[in-house]
């Protein structure tokens, strides 16, 4: 007999008000209770010391079989301050960058873009849209991998335009994540997070991209198939979820380490209203969400600082070893750039091209000194003006129609000196100002 009274048992309170929901009964849950009990007590661990009204939420699955193993839907249920009897990992928030990858899967499978093809990182406007890179930068010519692991937005933007915004919101609810559209409709903005998706929706979709781009609904009950029936739902072929996991596979996990071992990709919503980082190994996929249950913006919330370390303590707590990732089907062309046919060498083919330009001065790796002047001449070749000129990726010259510029440089030290022109091309040198 006990010597005293003792804490109600509260593993996986959620998950148990959810199966409860169904009727009285036995529930047979797929949740494994110890690996519940330490993601329960590492979030617990995470929130002690931190701001009262934080959430976060974390869900564990196994890809292959299709079995949540955990599911943590807050720190601590009865938290009142942090909202904790709300399940955030039901609640449907902004995904941020996290669906970046089924867009650049969703253009692979269609014949737009290659992991090497080259896409421009370059002001645009969509009928009065103009989306921004979240430092406000802007790198000219960049490959499809580096767009991705950087998490550029104008790039993907210009992807999910080609697509068909629509297409990408189909492809979201057919792989169970259930997108839910402001205004009912898709626009451009879905591939930056403007749409609502649930925490277990995101891991679902990752664990299809985990799957060679096969859909599986993800299962909480033991007993069975869950209430959509278990159908198998193919929205990428195996040779571009492939890509893109090598694409997410190739970034260093945080706090340094060898890469190649997971395939991952953090979020961070408009207003930082929400943190995110969810990833996959050959066996397990994993999502963690932080932030505010009530959608109150959380200041210097970012998906890379916050989420991520936590995502691959998750991940280490499931597995001490990674599974390894899958090698590429037999379809997939890995060549570089120079190799690819010609229509996948640049994002829109020879039509992206443009006027051929060029920087006649400063010659690239010039060393510049004695200045005396607050500006750098600059002479240009060829283009269609406007030109707008960049200092290590800041605009600091718009509308410019004249070839020979005066570029404002307020420091000495190596610099990137950017052109670009009405037709998108970019040239840029480096120099050094002494």
């Amino acid at each position: 007999m006990p010597d005293r009274r003792r804490p109600v048992p509260m593993l996986a309170a959620h998950m148990a008000d959810r199966a409860a929901a169904g009727g009285p009964g036995r529930h047979d849950l797929t949740l494994d209770a110890g690996l519940q009990a330490r993601i329960e007590a590492l979030a617990a661990r995470w929130r002690a010391g931190r701001d009262a009204r934080l959430g976060l939420a974390v869900v564990v699955a196994d890809h292959r079989s299709g079995e949540i193993l955990a599911s943590v839907g807050a720190a601590d249920y009865g938290d009142a301050a942090a909202q904790g009897w709300v399940d955030m990992t039901r609640a449907p928030r902004s995904p941020g960058s996290t669906l970046k990858p089924l867009v650049y899967g969703l253009a692979f499978d269609r014949g737009l873009a290659h992991p090497e093809t080259l896409i421009r990182d370059t002001p645009v406007s969509f009928d009065g849209y103009a989306p921004q890179n979240f430092d406000g930068l802007f790198r000219g010519d960049v490959s499809v991998r580096d767009a991705l692991q950087h998490s550029l937005n104008i790039p993907v933007v210009r992807l999910t335009e080609a697509l068909g915004p629509a297409h990408v919101t189909d492809a979201m609810a057919r792989a169970g994540a259930d997108p839910v559209l402001p205004g009912g409709a898709a626009g451009l903005a879905v591939s930056l997070g403007g749409v609502g998706v649930t925490l277990e929706g995101l891991v679902q979709l990752y664990a299809a991209l985990a799957e060679g781009g096969t859909a599986r609904p993800l299962r909480w009950r033991r007993e069975g198939r869950d209430d959509d029936g278990g159908r198998a739902e193919r929205i990428l072929s195996p040779r571009a979820a492939w890509q893109v996991g090598d694409i997410l596979a190739g970034r260093p996990p945080p706090g340094g380490g060898a890469p190649g071992r997971v395939a991952w990709k953090t979020g961070t919503s408009y207003g930082h209203r929400d943190a995110l980082a969810l990833g996959w190994d050959g066996r397990l996929v994993a999502g963690v969400w932080i932030g505010r249950p009530d959608g109150t913006p959380v200041p210097g919330a970012f998906g890379g600082d916050l989420a991520a370390p936590l995502l691959f303590e998750v991940l280490g707590l499931a597995a001490p070893r990674a599974t390894p990732l899958p090698p590429p089907p037999s379809d997939t062309l890995i060549v570089p750039n120079a190799r690819l046919p010609q229509a996948l060498r640049r994002f829109g083919g020879a039509a992206a091209e443009g006027p051929a330009f060029e920087i006649v001065f400063p010659p690239d790796g010039a060393r510049l000194g004695a200045l005396g002047r607050a500006a750098v001449p600059l002479k240009l070749r060829g283009g269609t003006p406007p030109f707008a000129v960049l200092v290590d990726g800041a605009p600091v010259l718009t509308g410019e129609r004249r070839a020979d510029l005066a570029v404002p440089v307020a420091r000495s030290g190596p610099a990137t000196l950017s052109v670009i022109d009405a037709a998108g091309r970019s040239e840029r040198v480096r120099v050094r100002l002494d």
